[in-house]
């Protein structure tokens, strides 16, 4: 976290920029970084440029189950990022060193000092305008400047027309139905509407 507008508490910024050409292709300020935060970034990437080959992470909670603090992470089960990255067929690269994501942190450096000087010159003080500012005016303006030509033409995004990213990119539980039909999540009793296809849904998961 860091504190990136002036006379507001510490926020985390939110960055997905590709590896080979160092340009961002999604960036926003949040409370918290997490689970939420990723499928929004993913949502932004992912509908606007299509699938790429990979993404690699660190190996935050919300990214790799760890059992060992600091050892390999466990594939076998899966986060809800890894899960939909999964079903996607997007490659999960964890990232075990700080020099293994070096581009990044270069770039973290970068925005931690050009970024918070800019908001306070144009005396931006929401999170909301904060955004937009990086959206419409930052991120076009630091790729102009700082993003290099990858060695290859071309790009390694895959389109994926008639995917519904919502539906993937999104928290998803297994519950079983109750003998009334319901189902139970977050102290909430959900009813299953009636279905022309059977009487009730009773004991499925």
């Amino acid at each position: 976290m860091h504190v990136w507008l002036a006379g507001q508490p510490a926020l985390d910024l939110i960055v997905t920029l590709d590896d080979a050409t160092s340009a961002i292709y999604s960036a926003f300020l949040i409370e918290e970084e997490g689970t939420a935060s990723t499928f929004r970034a993913l949502m932004e990437v992912f509908g606007s440029h299509g699938l790429p080959m990979s993404l690699y992470t660190d190996r935050g909670a919300h990214y790799f189950y760890t059992p060992t603090a600091g050892g390999e992470v466990d594939r076998s089960r899966p986060t809800q990022v890894g899960r939909a990255l999964e079903r996607l067929g997007v490659e999960h690269i964890a990232a075990y060193s700080p020099q293994a994501r070096g581009r990044s942190e270069r770039v973290f450096h970068t925005l931690q000092d050009r970024l918070v000087k800019e908001l306070a010159l144009k005396e931006i003080d929401t999170v909301e305008a904060a955004n937009l500012f990086l959206c419409d005016v930052y991120i076009p303006e630091y790729n102009a400047r700082f993003a290099v030509a990858a060695a290859q033409e071309g790009t390694a995004f895959v389109a994926i027309p008639g995917v519904d990213l919502a539906e993937i990119l999104c928290v998803q539980e297994e519950r079983q139905v109750g003998n009334d039909n319901c189902v139970s999540f977050n102290r909430l009793k959900l009813q299953i509407p009636e279905s022309p296809l059977r009487a009730h849904f009773v004991r499925r998961a």
